[in-house]
């Protein structure tokens, strides 16, 4: 009923829209800026002229319109100082506000992660963990122990049985007859013996022999 009566209430600008109206605003300043300094440098062309020519009131009266259009580069500068002021003020805040949505933000997603996740469940979760981790140690010492092989020995027992093991070696050896040592070889000489001649290695000849042989010889 309000809406209809006053109207449609204006929307609050953005902040982009905004600096971008005081860009065009500041843009429309300088053409204007050039525009006059190019005024003033006509104007001074004028002077000169009429000051050659020795018009002294035609002079002056440039003079003053240079004058004028200075006073407006003037305040065509002041305009676009407060206009940068403005854009900067703006670009800060906006900024600014970037910043604390961004905290914000941050702030209530970290807030819903704690509300899903309370110490309780993590609690809980890890002596799961816990408890699933030392499972899998004893099943794996399972898996690694030898097929056959006695979980636990005795070592009071096993030191007994190789007593006895050592008892018998050594009655063993007891029992045995004693044996004689080898009775040594004679050494045998190394040196080489003279070779012998053909007449040397002829057999010796018996008295019986050389006896027949003499009674052959005298038979002749």
């Amino acid at each position: 009923m309000f809406a209809r009566i006053f109207g449609k209430p204006k929307e609050e600008p953005s902040t982009l829209s905004t600096l971008d109206k005081l860009n065009e605003t500041l843009e429309m300043l300088e053409k204007k800026e050039k525009v006059l300094q190019k005024k003033i440098a006509v104007e001074i062309e004028k002077a000169r002229d009429y000051t050659r020519a020795k018009n002294k009131r035609a002079a002056i009266q440039c003079l003053k319109k240079k004058k004028l259009y200075e006073v407006q580069v003037e305040q065509l500068g002041n305009f676009q100082l407060r206009i940068h002021d403005q854009m900067i003020m703006l670009e800060g805040a906006k900024a600014t506000t970037e910043t604390v949505d961004a905290l914000r933000s941050g702030a209530s997603a970290m807030k819903n992660m704690q509300k899903a996740t309370n110490i309780d469940d993590v609690d809980k979760t890890m002596d799961e963990i816990n408890e699933q981790t030392e499972n899998m140690k004893q099943i794996q010492e399972a898996l690694s122990t030898p097929i056959g092989a006695a979980a636990d020995f005795d070592d009071d027992e096993l030191e007994a049985e190789l007593e006895e093991l050592e008892g018998a070696e050594l009655e063993e050896a007891l029992l045995q007859p004693a044996t004689t040592p080898a009775t040594q070889l004679p050494t045998v000489p190394t040196q080489s013996r003279p070779m012998s001649t053909p007449a040397q290695r002829q057999p010796a000849k018996t008295e019986d022999d050389e006896l027949a042989a003499l009674q052959a010889e005298m038979a002749l």
